[in-house]
């Protein structure tokens, strides 16, 4: 060959295929978010206070407990 790389023609290309991997957003992922999103808030305001105890325990707690929680917590009914 030339060395050129051979490209197919957007026409002939296949859609990559999504399989469901079962994740469901519900009820209390939208509370546990909301309360993380809170918990930083508060946290970025007492950091912006000057607390050196309080800010760093609560952004800790947002960025490595609640966000997270959030995203892998499921619910036990599929519907729900």
């Amino acid at each position: 060959m030339n060395g050129k790389p051979v490209v197919k023609p957007r026409s002939q290309r296949r859609a990559p295929i999504e399989s469901d991997l079962g994740f469901a957003w519900g009820f209390w992922n939208w509370v546990l978010l909301g309360l993380g999103i809170a918990v930083l808030a508060v946290g970025y305001l007492a950091l912006s206070k000057g607390s050196t105890t309080l800010a760093p325990v609560l952004l800790v707690s947002g960025y490595v407990v609640l966000i997270p929680a959030s995203l892998l917590i499921r619910s036990r009914k599929p519907g729900e």
